[in-house]
């Protein structure tokens, strides 16, 4: 009977996995990096602002169509819009398809926000974030799995000195008290 070489297997395994999970492995870590940082910026949409002058708004309804469509037409923003919005009597929002523009009525001052999607990254942080559900659930569980059985396989791929038994159980013993300590010091 054949010997069990569990090594080569192990290897193999590893190997393997590595390779069918670095394509995911990209996606969450970009996804990754982004979204850790989500206080300074939004890494699904980049906003862009501008400002102008239309002048006091006096029109005894500054939301009626006529007044609003002047409003952005001295925007440069052509006449078409979703929605306004009364925010108290000095202020009028114009909810634009990818933007808002706000007015000071009194003073005439205007402020042009637009959103635009972060493609690709936007879709990223979807999928990191499990928002289409459904298969892609059962995927990221898979992917989880494998990363799990790479951590495990890689314990043993080296052995001797610098495997396990040696170096690496040092670097193993830190990685795990890396995340204990984050949560003892945060809680």
């Amino acid at each position: 009977m054949k010997k069990i070489q569990w090594r080569k297997w192990n290897r193999l395994i590893h190997r393997d996995l590595g390779y069918l999970c670095a394509g995911l492995t990209v996606v969450y870590a970009v996804s990754g990096l982004a979204v850790n940082h989500v206080r300074d910026w939004n890494p699904n949409y980049k906003t862009t602002e501008s400002s102008f002058n239309v002048g006091p708004v006096t029109a005894e309804d500054p939301r009626s169509a006529d007044t609003v469509e002047e409003i952005l037409r001295a925007g440069g923003l052509g006449s078409t819009y979703r929605d306004t919005f009364r925010r108290d009597e000095n202020t009028l929002d114009i909810f634009l398809d990818e933007g808002r523009v706000t007015v000071d009525l009194p003073s005439g001052e205007a402020s042009v926000e637009f959103i635009q999607d972060r493609r690709v990254l936007q879709e990223m942080n979807q999928l990191h974030l499990n928002q289409p559900r459904g298969l892609w659930t059962y995927m990221a569980d898979l992917y989880a799995v494998a990363l799990l059985l790479l951590a495990i396989t890689g314990l043993f791929v080296i052995k001797g000195k610098k495997g396990i038994t040696g170096r690496g159980a040092w670097l193993t013993t830190v990685g795990v008290l890396i995340p204990l300590i984050f949560l003892w010091v945060y809680r």
